[in-house]
């Protein structure tokens, strides 16, 4: 067993050894520009774009004329709020979205309202979960734009996505899922939800960092957004900028692992959380934040009570590695916000640890860090007064 045991796959994923043998070739032998139209250099390139287009889509129930490739998830986001905004602003103004989104999103929000746009924030229960009847209720004649995230990426409670879909289009308002840490993860179709848009990013599902697709629906409705890059076109107008061949070609390679093997990795997954979790659960004083039911399979996470995050994570790094909550907010010293809006209080959350398994986790490391925990606990509990 390699130390230490990287149990935060939620933050990033090792690249599949299968994405990267599908990726060297453009970096080296099929170098092309997608956009060169006169030569076999480029013409190669722009096949393995379509391609990988065609995966993606395949992977979520789209068309490929449907997918934009961009720099990842946060790109997508902007792309995908600030787009709306800025076309349906005849329309109206008014965007709903959840206090437990990602920074991405939250801060995209806050942005727009510094240029007119009026956001309401919809609260979660104790699961980390919103109330579909709260959603329908905040609409107004002048909502543009429902944004709500597929999965959690710090609990991995799931919304009730399905059920959004069908309210946005009851009311004629355009849906955006930020689906970053469900694709590849769980099944995600966009018909079948009634998602308008939807980002996602290679690096959360076995693919390279740098690279994420948007979903932007074709008909009823055919959704139209306001570029944010302008430049040569790219994209059918929609994001300019050279294409990353290797990375789009990586993305697809990936999408198209998650089509086949989805299934039956997230049954594996599912029953190494559950090890780790029914493991640390012996503990006294431990309890699981979020959803048991409505979650995703590879993440769980725990409160350790008078155990406080960072001690903890300062005595096992050498060993595993997992985080105290998202990754892009790990730095700040406040509690999660993701876990204080599901009602925690500011020790719950200080005391709050998230572990993410992955494709190439074994049983042998779950145990492992069972241990490691247990005595890290232990040890910080003889030490705390409390």
């Amino acid at each position: 067993m390699k130390l230490p045991v990287y149990l935060d796959h939620n933050a990033t994923t090792p690249c599949d050894p299968r994405v990267v043998e599908t990726m060297i070739p453009y970096f080296t032998e099929h170098y092309g520009n997608a956009a060169s139209r006169n030569h076999q250099f480029g013409w190669q390139a722009e096949e393995a774009v379509e391609f990988a287009r065609e995966q993606a889509a395949n992977l979520i129930g789209a068309t490929p004329k449907e997918i934009i490739f961009t720099s990842g998830s946060t790109e997508g986001v902007n792309l995908a709020i600030k787009g709306v905004f800025g076309m349906y602003a005849v329309k109206g103004n008014h965007i709903i979205t959840v206090n437990t989104e990602h920074k991405a999103v939250l801060d995209t929000c806050a942005h727009l309202e510094k240029h007119g746009a009026s956001v309401t924030y919809l609260s979660v229960n104790a699961e980390g979960i919103i109330s579909a009847a709260e959603l329908e209720a905040a609409i107004r004649p002048e909502t543009i734009l429902i944004s709500v995230m597929y999965a959690n990426n710090e609990t991995g409670s799931l919304q009730p996505v399905r059920e959004i879909g069908q309210i946005a289009k009851k009311h004629g308002v355009l849906f955006f899922c930020d689906a970053t840490q469900a694709i590849g993860k769980v099944p995600v179709d966009v018909i079948r939800d009634g998602i308008d848009l939807m980002c996602f990013s290679g690096h959360k599902f076995y693919g390279p960092k740098g690279v994420g697709a948007l979903y932007i629906r074709r008909k009823d409705p055919r959704v139209r957004l306001v570029a944010q890059m302008d430049g040569g076109g790219h994209e059918k107008g929609v994001r300019s900028g050279t294409l990353n061949v290797p990375s789009i070609a990586g993305l697809g390679k990936a999408c198209a692992i998650a089509k086949l093997e989805m299934t039956a990795e997230a049954i594996r997954l599912s029953g190494l959380r559950d090890r780790l979790e029914n493991g640390l659960l012996q503990l006294p004083g431990t309890s699981v934040n979020g959803s048991l039911t409505d979650r995703l399979p590879q993440v769980t996470n725990i409160a350790f009570k008078n155990a406080e995050s960072e001690g903890l994570l300062m005595a096992i790094n050498k060993d595993v590695a997992v985080s105290s909550g998202s990754a892009c907010t790990s730095a700040s010293i406040e509690p999660s916000y993701v876990l204080k809006a599901m009602g925690l209080s500011d020790d719950q959350a200080h005391s709050s640890l998230r572990f993410s398994v992955g494709r190439f986790t074994t049983g042998e490391e779950i145990d492992f860090t069972i241990e490691k925990i247990k005595v890290a606990v232990t040890t910080m509990r003889a030490l705390n007064p409390a």
